[in-house]
């Protein structure tokens, strides 16, 4: 296991490699930002960034997607997987926040976790993307690489990841750290085909020396 330094250590060379990264989801306010990062739930950016366009240009605010038939809206969102309940999630959601909050988009995470189809991770890139709060959202990506690198057991939950990563980098570091264990996960340390041999970080990491030592007897 990396202890805090080592940790933070292997950040910053992520940061060296990524130092541009932030939220790939298309989106111009908290409200679009929400509606996207439920739609990406199980799917990639890249698909959802295809749809958000047209989507944002028809709904503008939550009472939009409260008049639009279900049929409708699900046929507007068909190309993305689990379509159905997203856009029974979405009508949802956007009801809540007009009874509740004025049409607004709550800041804290204890009342985004209340909305339809909004989880921990969704709610912590709101509160990090829209509202500038410090968060980390262990998506598969974080996940995959904090285990990899051994900041984290193997055996941990998503919950567990996210502690251990909050206990072991400084909080004005979270939100960058989020973004950029993104990136690497999902351009150089990738779930099928990680860049080992490349990797700056083979050194401290357990899976790649494993990979390595496997290819090299192979």
């Amino acid at each position: 296991m990396l202890n805090k330094k080592q940790t933070n250590e292997a950040l910053d060379v992520i940061a060296e490699m990524y130092p541009d990264a932030e939220c790939e989801l298309t989106h111009s306010n908290p409200f679009e930002l929400l509606i996207a990062v439920v739609l990406s739930a199980q799917c990639t950016d890249a698909l959802v960034n295809k749809v958000t366009p047209s989507l944002f240009e028809k709904y503008k605010k939550p009472e939009d997607y409260v008049a639009v038939p279900l049929e409708e809206l699900e046929n507007d969102i068909r190309s993305i997987g689990l379509f159905r309940s997203k856009a029974k999630n979405i009508k949802k959601l956007s009801q809540s926040l007009i009874e509740e909050y004025n049409g607004e988009v709550p800041k804290e995470r204890d009342q985004l976790v209340k909305l339809a189809g909004v989880g921990r991770k969704t709610a912590n890139v709101v509160t990090s993307v829209a509202f500038g709060e410090p968060a980390i959202a262990v998506d598969t990506h974080v996940e995959r690489v904090s285990k990899r690198l051994g900041i984290c057991r193997w055996k941990d939950s998503v919950l567990q990841v996210e502690e251990t990563l909050m206990k072991k980098i400084p909080k004005e570091l979270w939100s960058d750290s989020h973004h950029r264990l993104i990136f690497f996960g999902r351009y150089h340390c990738k779930a099928q085909s990680p860049q080992c041999d490349i990797c700056p970080l083979l050194t401290v990491c357990r899976e790649g020396k494993k990979r390595m030592k496997v290819k090299q007897t192979g």
